[in-house]
Parts: structure tokens; C-alpha cells; sequence
């Protein structure tokens, strides 16, 4: 299974707010998709990590 609780975690800890990815290019329709635990592209990971100032590690973990 594909866990974006570091996503938030992350974000949390850089002081990053959702206004800001959206304000990056990350639309409503894809956090709520992260929030539901839904798929992303591999782009929308690298706009994460852009906007973020991280590592595809830093946004999503798999779990068994």
C-alpha cells in the first residue's frame, strides 16, 4: 500500500501550507486524491518535492 502521511508530516516540519502547493501548481483535485490515499503521477511527486524542498522519500512511504 502507498502511505502519504509523510507528505504532511513533511510539510508540517518545513512550514509548507497546502496554499503554497496550490500556489506551486498542485491542484485541489490532487490533494484531495493524497488525502483518499489514490495514486499520483511521478510529475506530481517531483512538483512535491520542488515545492517542498525534498526527497520523493520525504512524501510517500510503501507499507505491507
Amino acid at each position: 500500500m502507498i502511505d502519504y502521511s509523510p507528505l504532511w508530516e513533511t510539510m508540517r516540519q518545513r512550514r509548507v501550507t497546502q496554499y503554497q502547493l496550490l500556489k506551486g501548481g498542485i491542484d485541489n483535485k490532487t490533494l484531495d486524491s493524497l488525502k483518499k490515499g489514490r495514486n499520483i503521477t511521478l510529475l506530481t511527486l517531483e512538483k512535491f518535492c520542488a515545492i517542498i524542498g525534498c526527497t520523493p522519500n520525504d512524501v510517500v512511504r510503501f507499507t505491507e
